[in-house]
């Protein structure tokens, strides 16, 4: 059948210098409270080291785009680059005097306004960076953006909604049309921004051909992170050819640990919360032609009602309406009621690649998971392939991080393995294309 998909960002680390990192507590504090006016403390220098009068020398302060510059992206930030001292101050106005919101990348490398800019409109920056000296420096550049593109836009499809709970295995998930080339995705990937409260830092990783990209931690979400993402794409060169469409945002928050686990050798289902199994379910998987995949999933979408329409599709052309459905996969899979199949549960496969359980089962487990629940199945013999569905979890962390375009910081690169001391036993790793067809 042909089957909906919903509708439903990566901060460059580093830093400009040791004085700019030991600081940067203090100057997130600033930016919070005022996003345009940035303000730093200085040094705890002894009196006699300070130069003082003429011996004080100013930091050097480079500021992008150059001024004057001419038909700049609608997607410009302002760069600033500091050699011996840090940035204190940043304010961005139009052309009619109207201050431009905008918020620093961690490393301070750049000041990226909240919205994109307008076409065909004059900006001004004006910014000013303190010495180590104590000595201060502004530079202002002023630019005119570009008019409107006539180039095609990608279509951008974020997969994280607004004022919701989703489940601690939830990825921020945005799909691309058309794909985006190797070249272009780092980019692409620079605009992808993800903020957690509490901090649990994570990275993008694509799919092989572009048309996806995934945002996890190493670890699942602690209950009762909030995340907040920005896909900042409108107006973004994108290769020689397109440009990014829109800005998409939302901020939702990670509800309870639900996983669930299904074993075709024992045709049983598991459901766990916090670790601890409350209850087991009987199953049947999909038959030897139809098969269900085996690898770690995610709740897609939950539906009280639903209909499978297979007609045109091998194996299929059947029409059925069904209960209490639970998307795995675009390919089709999903957890649903099959009153139809209920003396087969537990005991033999008939499904065509669904997960059956019974009425009574199905409707209880609707108050149970939460879109973003983790859902393992094991044993089929067919293996989840990547893309068809949120397949975020399938690999491990080492693999997921080898999927970035952009280089992934020290702390989040997985550990190497230790190498064998005489006596000892080494090895050991780190823990942990979308289709249109549905299945019964």
């Amino acid at each position: 059948m042909a089957v909906r998909k919903m509708w439903w960002r990566e901060a460059i680390t580093g830093g400009n210098s040791m004085e700019l990192r030991r600081r940067s507590n203090l100057l997130s504090l600033a930016i919070a409270a005022t996003p345009l006016v940035l303000v730093g403390c200085t040094g705890h220098s002894r009196p006699d080291s300070r130069p003082t009068g003429e011996s004080a020398v100013p930091p050097e302060l480079v500021v992008t785009p150059a001024d004057q510059a001419r038909d700049v992206p609608i997607s410009a930030e302002v760069g600033t680059t500091v050699k011996g001292g840090r940035i204190t101050a940043v304010r961005i106005t139009d052309d009619k005097g109207a201050q431009v919101e905008a918020e620093p990348r961690e490393d301070a490398s750049a000041w990226v306004p909240t919205t994109a800019l307008r076409p065909r409109r004059t900006y001004t920056a004006e910014v000013t960076a303190t010495g180590d000296s104590g000595k201060s420096i502004t530079q202002k550049t002023t630019f005119t953006t570009s008019p409107k593109s006539t180039k095609p836009a990608i279509t951008s499809t974020l997969y994280f909604a607004s004022d919701r709970t989703y489940g601690t295995a939830m990825p921020v998930t945005v799909q691309f049309d058309p794909p985006i080339a190797k070249d272009a995705r780092a980019d692409v990937q620079r605009r992808l921004f993800v903020k957690t409260s509490p901090a649990q830092p994570g990275t993008w990783s694509w799919l092989a051909d572009g048309s996806e990209a995934f945002y996890r931690a190493p670890d699942f979400w602690r209950p009762g992170t909030t995340i907040s993402v920005r896909s900042a794409l409108q107006g973004l060169p994108i290769g020689k050819g397109h440009v990014g469409d829109v800005d998409r945002t939302a901020t939702s928050k990670v509800g309870r640990q639900v996983a669930l686990e299904i074993d075709n050798a024992t045709k049983q289902m598991s459901v766990l919360r916090d670790g601890k199994l409350i209850r087991k379910i009987p199953v049947s998987l999909g038959r030897p032609r139809t098969p269900t995949s085996s690898g770690k999933m995610v709740i897609m979408e939950k539906h009280d009602y639903t209909t499978f329409d297979t007609r045109g599709e091998p194996d299929g052309g059947y029409v059925v309406d069904v209960a209490d459905a639970q998307r795995l996969t675009w390919g089709g899979e999903f957890i649903h009621a099959a009153p139809w199949s209920e003396g087969d549960q537990g005991h033999v496969n008939v499904s065509h690649g669904c997960t059956n359980i019974s009425s009574a089962a199905a409707d209880w487990l609707m108050g149970v998971t939460q879109v973003g629940d983790l859902v393992t199945v094991k044993g089929t013999g067919v293996k989840l392939a990547p893309g068809n569905g949120w397949t975020a979890w399938n690999v491990s962390w080492d693999e997921f991080v080898k999927g970035s375009a952009l280089p992934v910081p020290p702390t989040l690169r997985p550990a190497p393995p230790e190498a064998a001391r005489p006596g000892t036993v080494g090895g050991g790793s780190p823990a942990p294309i979308p289709s249109t067809t549905a299945g019964g």
